[in-house]
């Protein structure tokens, strides 16, 4: 947990750097592939993800160790054998993981908040799950297993794989030669992301593209075939916590809607987006069938809102790195709430973007959890013996959190009342 926290600590103003750079370079452009909302909803599910995976909030039910020591055939000698091994087997795990994730209904969930974005650069590759609590796929790094790679292998390769493919979420790159028929390009990335027919559900390979060829998944970006970026069932929410388990909660819904026994036990497993016929009939759902020609989720946002919204997620950036470098310092139940608090303080200020009036009640329960917690302690999660003033500072931004917050719904949001706009949800 807290090696991880410093690794992060290192990647996380590298990754947040490079998407400033690429906006930057797409307005002296003149083609930025940014929104502010959309790229602030994409970084703050990137916060929840690493935040879920340094508290380790995931059950693996086969662990790739007793793999190992159970199955092992052989034991390579060879460091660069064994880590060549050990990446090659990660990148033949992650095409099949990533291709069930995309054709069964059940493990779209885990993966379709990677997809939201309706557009696509440096910032949707930081979409990354909060749902998926049980690790079901390692019995996919078998071939590493039997050659006996070593666990601690994996776990040092797997970031560095993982974080190998940030870089091909862009439409700044064009077609890159000789390498199109080796690596995953962004090319071949911006066809995955694409919901237009020719693209949809291919091109599944991580690092090295031939694995989509070979299971024939493969398919080029054709230069009269411009891709649109998202999925077909619009998420239409900025909150990343949200979308994480909209396709979960239509599957409960569903399946408890059906009067058909059968289809309440296998639409878990059929395609991705199979429902049963006479749930689809009563209870349609939103779908984009044509990709030319659909609106964004774009809901109307003033320069107050978005600076305010930037000002929030800064502040959340912040409690993330006091967080991830002061692991050792704060104890088991303490991180678990200052977990809880950053998961709350990003569902508060991205049901402020999405114009929600309940992002008040939200705003408010989650400063005055802090105040409490600043109150009854005394401190800020040991931050005084760092900052005497930090605890101070803390509070005072929670005071004015609050105020701004109101401020913005009573301005900006309470008057759609008039025009028939409000929009309550939890």
């Amino acid at each position: 947990m807290e090696q991880y926290g410093k690794i992060l600590l290192i990647a996380m103003p590298i990754f947040l750097s490079l998407v400033l750079l690429e906006r930057l370079y797409g307005r002296l452009r003149g083609n930025d592939t940014f929104r502010t909302m959309d790229m602030l909803s994409s970084l703050s599910s990137g916060v929840t993800n690493v935040v879920k995976d340094v508290l380790k909030l995931s059950v693996t039910l086969l662990s790739y160790g007793w793999m190992v020591q159970h199955w092992a055939l052989v034991q390579i000698q060879s460091n660069f054998w064994v880590y060549f091994i050990a990446f090659m087997a990660l990148d033949l795990s992650g095409y099949w993981v990533h291709r069930l994730s995309h054709e069964i209904n059940f493990f779209w969930n885990k993966h379709a908040i990677h997809h939201s974005s309706e557009e696509f650069n440096l910032a949707c590759a930081l979409r990354q799950p909060i749902s998926a609590f049980v690790s079901l796929f390692t019995i996919f790094l078998l071939p590493a297993a039997l050659l006996g790679v070593p666990a601690p292998v994996i776990a040092l390769v797997a970031p560095l794989h993982l974080f190998a493919q940030f870089w091909y979420h862009t439409r700044h790159i064009g077609k890159m030669g000789f390498l199109e028929h080796i690596l995953v390009t962004p090319s071949h990335h911006r066809v995955h992301h694409a919901i237009n027919p020719e693209y949809m559900d291919k091109n599944h390979s991580q690092i090295f593209i031939f694995w989509d060829k070979l299971f024939g998944t493969f398919q080029e970006e054709l230069p009269d075939v411009p891709p649109v970026y998202g999925i077909t069932r619009p998420v239409s929410t900025w909150n990343p916590i949200k979308i994480n388990f909209q396709h979960l909660w239509l599957l409960v819904k569903d399946a408890w809607r059906t009067q058909n026994w059968y289809d309440k036990l296998r639409i878990w497993w059929m395609p991705t987006g199979w429902r049963p016929a006479d749930v689809a009939e009563r209870y349609p759902v939103k779908k984009i069938e044509n990709p030319y020609d659909f609106a964004r989720y774009a809901p109307e946002s003033s320069a107050k809102l978005r600076f305010w919204s930037i000002l929030q997620f800064s502040f959340v950036i912040l409690l993330l790195f006091y967080f991830f470098g002061n692991i050792a310092r704060i104890s088991p139940a303490g991180l678990l709430a200052y977990g809880a608090f950053i998961f709350l303080s990003i569902y508060s200020f991205t049901e402020l973007m999405d114009r929600n009036p309940v992002a008040l009640g939200w705003e408010l329960l989650k400063n005055g959890l802090g105040l409490y917690w600043i109150w009854s302690s005394g401190d800020w999660f040991g931050i005084s013996a760092l900052a005497p003033w930090g605890a101070t500072a803390i509070a005072a931004w929670f005071l004015l959190a609050s105020g701004v917050t109101a401020v913005l719904v009573w301005q900006e949001i309470l008057p759609d009342r008039a025009h028939g706009g409000l929009r309550w949800s939890l």
